[in-house]
């Protein structure tokens, strides 16, 4: 193989498993992060987040000496940029991070180095890092101007993995690798089949990154037709996880599970990618998105008034337990989760919350209570993620379940 050292910029939920993967092949990996404790504890053989089996590759890859993680950029052969794409004011593409990540390797690029954009992005992004590439290194040629003959190769491939599952998933899943150029793709398939056992699909740059904004979008207007049945379910008097399980036996229909909104750094984030550039034109994935993110409001407004309603009952305000803060079940990632923002409006509410999250040890800013102790004490609990823990759970007092936990 042509990629005997190999570049990771961001070592987070996807570039450090990224990394972990490659080095497990013994091919030398250089990560790189601005995070001096995250950077630290790789080097210490330990991981800084939750996945399964990620602990045992990582600690592995360190000690045989394949994975080193660092605060600065060091030559590679192939680097692989996997940092943060948020939105702005208006939900506009925030590019920040991957201009800093262009920038942060330019000086040590080399003639036949390829670069590969691995945060889902808006489509464009890939072509406008090549362009960031081209102005701080004019002694080399990029694929934009210099095409198959080009210095530098550059290509975007998304991840498309499942948190809990990303191991796995990393080596199962077909890819789709989008180059600039046939050969910037070509040189991408190469580097990937190093672990991918899925297929590689290869296609343009705007297509790739395209298609990862339509897969997220198409979860999340699903995700948002159950969230609006939920809440008129409620308002008919319906348990809708019953109409769920009912409807779902015809044969072509596959309603999703609805919950306290859609989090995440991808679903909650990524439609507003198709839909800023969009325009009016993108009128259902706006809607799901709307929904989505009304859902969540309407459980906050749901919470409160079975409180309201506490109180005038009983003469006192209710103490109350949020299960669950993740962004989705049995992880401990908090980005964009619908139920961290409820428990944070109930707090600037006033409200007596004892806030749960059995996968994280601790939080900086929140205390957190153990999930048992905590139905024990509250007059309200409030299933919010559908962890693994809280099945089963005998809970005495009010129960509003908008995961369905209760219903397993």
């Amino acid at each position: 193989m042509s990629f005997r050292r190999i570049s990771v910029i961001g070592l987070g939920y996807i570039g450090l498993p990224t990394a972990a993967m490659f080095a497990s092949k013994k091919v030398e990996v250089v990560g790189v992060d601005v995070n001096p404790i995250a950077v630290d504890t790789i080097n210490a053989g330990n991981i800084h987040i939750v996945e399964p089996d990620l602990d045992t590759l990582v600690r592995s890859a360190v000690i045989e000496g394949y994975l080193k993680a660092t605060l600065s950029v060091e030559p590679a052969d192939a680097f692989l940029i996997a940092v943060p794409t948020p939105f702005k004011d208006g939900h506009e593409p925030d590019m920040a991070y991957i201009e800093a990540a262009a920038k942060a390797i330019a000086p040590v690029l080399e003639s036949s180095n390829l670069v590969i954009l691995e945060s889902t992005s808006p489509v464009g992004a890939t072509e406008q890092m090549s362009q960031w590439l081209a102005e701080a290194r004019p002694d080399l040629s990029f694929p934009q101007e210099a095409g198959a003959a080009a210095d530098i190769n550059v290509a975007h491939c998304p991840e498309r993995v499942l948190p809990g599952n990303v191991i796995r998933e990393l080596v199962a899943n077909d890819r789709i690798i989008g180059g600039i150029t046939e050969r910037c793709a070509q040189r991408s398939v190469e580097l990937y089949r190093t672990f991918v056992e899925g297929e590689c699909l290869i296609t343009d740059a705007r297509t790739a990154e395209m298609a990862k904004l339509t897969e997220n979008s198409f979860r999340d207007v699903n995700i948002a037709f159950a969230n609006e049945l939920s809440i008129l379910c409620d308002k008919f008097g319906i348990d809708v996880w019953s109409l769920i399980r009912l409807v779902n036996h015809h044969p072509r229909v596959n309603v999703l599970q609805p919950g306290a909104g859609v989090g995440g750094h991808c679903i909650a984030v990524d439609p507003w990618f198709i839909v800023h550039a969009g325009g009016e034109d993108a009128r259902i994935i706006r809607a799901g998105r709307e929904i989505n993110d009304y859902k969540t409001e309407w459980v906050i407004e749901r919470t409160l008034a079975e409180c309201t309603q506490f109180a005038s009952a009983q003469g006192r305000q209710p103490k109350v337990a949020c299960m669950g803060l993740a962004f989705k079940p049995n992880i401990d990632d908090l980005r964009e989760s619908p139920a961290l923002e409820v428990f944070q409006a109930l707090v600037l509410k006033n409200i007596d919350v004892l806030a749960v999250e059995p996968n994280l040890e601790s939080h900086k800013n929140i205390n957190l209570t153990n999930f048992r102790s905590a139905v024990a004490q509250s007059d309200i609990t409030v299933f919010l993620v559908g962890h693994d823990e809280f099945e089963g759970l005998t809970v005495e007092g009010h129960v509003l379940d908008f995961c369905g936990v209760t219903r397993v």
